[in-house]
């Protein structure tokens, strides 16, 4: 590599004007860079004070990178959009390893929607150094770190070693619209039961009207089979597991058949132009993470509601059951362990989740707790939710079901090819269980999981 020759030249120039004793703290790392002890639980790459960092953000993240391009003059920054892995895309994965081979082109942080590439990024791939840096055993200091909500950052913690910080949490919460509520005269559901029962009536005597939609491929695995504590996505060790014959899982894909057959719950993308234009104003209530909030309601190319329509209730549970819900989401920030500028690494990554400009920015719930309190509070007192909106957010983000697993890849993929196509085609989820479940536990071999 171009990074070797120069590094071996650069040597050979110190050894004779100066000796190999000023050599000894260097050595060569994976991918042909020159790299020191950092003394940060990784080996760092050369540090070069004022080296422009690479960011890679998708593009709901580029206003908060470039508010801190804007606040922060004296750090130069590169700024390139992607996908941010989402949908389980590998984007993230699939660039790190062309540039793993190539020994260079790493961003100095990558942002992704995804909170299961801990998984893959805190290991050496091929003896090619983990892409992830170390980020507590001196790199951040334990202060800052210890600012994040509880929980926050376990997904990204690798025995022991936390690679990766939580952008915003995305637990489930009922989203509902009052104004629809009080016309048909409905309560707010409280559990799985009631939000079936309530499925039954408005689809008897308010058709075309909704509570909800299970046409993208994070909701059906993250906001209704997470939230039913259905055991379809389980890791412990090595080891890859995936019940679809649990009770939990089976209620839960017998109420989503019954509401997808009666017309209740439909099969739109909430990203989607049809969503917003046949249901923006029959949507009566739909579970969904908390950046629903920015996403959809309050998002003038979305469902952009009027102030007082929707509400957040406290999310769904079976009945006599824990109370818990699931989660969607909540992006990662990721630094790189090849960076040559770790200073304005640190700097990005403690604006970027903890600053005042991030919690205005964000479009859901900060995973730092001070930025959290700033979010929740400004949403609360914008008077534009109905109910007791900070109430059942903290609620959610303390109710998450624990039994989720993050391996190497996502549950949106299979979902998204086998799932999606067949309601399409007029059958229920039932049906295609086995596939599913098969397709799920493919994916967790060819990631090299052993399987039950």
């Amino acid at each position: 590599m171009a990074t070797q020759r120069r590094s071996r030249r650069f040597t050979k120039t110190l050894a004779i004007t100066a000796g190999l004793a000023a050599l000894g703290l260097l050595s060569a790392c994976s991918g042909g860079s020159t790299s020191t002890d950092s003394g940060f639980g990784f080996p760092s790459a050369e540090q070069e004070d004022g080296s422009t960092i690479t960011v890679w953000v998708d593009a709901s993240r580029e206003p908060i990178a470039k508010a801190f391009q804007e606040e922060n003059p004296d750090v130069p920054i590169s700024i390139e959009t992607y996908d941010g892995n989402s949908g389980g895309s590998d984007t993230f994965k699939t660039k790190m390893a062309l540039f793993d081979q190539s020994g260079e082109g790493w961003p100095d942080v990558v942002f992704s929607t995804q909170t299961n590439d801990a998984s893959w990024a805190a290991k050496e791939t091929n003896g090619n150094q983990a892409y992830a840096a170390a980020l507590n055993k001196g790199f951040l200091d334990q202060g800052f770190l210890d600012g994040f909500t509880d929980g926050a950052l376990d997904p990204m913690t690798v025995d022991g070693t936390v690679y990766g910080l939580r952008n915003d949490l995305a637990p489930v919460v009922l989203w509902y619209n009052k104004p629809l509520l009080d016309q048909f005269g409905y309560d707010i559901p409280k559990t799985w039961e009631d939000y079936e029962a309530l499925s039954t009536k408005l689809a008897a005597e308010h058709p075309g009207y909704i509570l909800g939609t299970v046409g993208d491929s994070f909701v059906g695995p993250y906001v209704y089979y997470w939230g039913a504590q259905a055991p379809i996505f389980q890791l412990d060790g090595n080891t890859f597991s995936s019940d679809f014959q649990d009770e939990h899982s089976t209620k839960m894909t017998d109420m989503l058949d019954t509401m997808v057959g009666n017309g209740t719950l439909v099969q739109d993308s909430v990203f989607g132009s049809d969503f917003v234009s046949k249901y923006s104003d029959k949507i009566v209530a739909m579970p969904g993470p908390a950046w629903y909030s920015g996403a959809l309601f309050q998002n003038p190319d979305s469902v952009n509601a009027p102030a007082g329509t929707f509400g957040a209730a406290d999310p769904l549970y079976w009945q006599g059951e824990d109370q818990v819900t699931g989660n969607v989401g909540g992006g990662v920030w990721y630094a790189s362990s090849h960076s040559k500028n770790l200073a304005a690494v640190k700097t990005f990554l403690e604006f970027v989740t903890s600053s005042d400009t991030s919690a205005k920015l964000n479009s859901g719930l900060p995973a730092y707790d001070s930025a959290a309190s700033t979010w929740l509070d400004t949403q609360a007192a914008s008077g534009f939710y109905a109910g007791d909106f900070k109430s059942a957010v903290q609620k959610a983000a303390n109710s998450v079901w624990g039994g989720w697993g993050f391996p190497s890849f996502s549950p949106e993929t299979a979902y998204a090819s086998v799932v999606v196509p067949a309601l399409a085609s007029g059958k229920t989820i039932a049906d295609v269980v086995p596939a599913w479940q098969e397709e799920i536990l493919n994916e967790a071999q060819v990631q090299g999981y052993d399987t039950k």
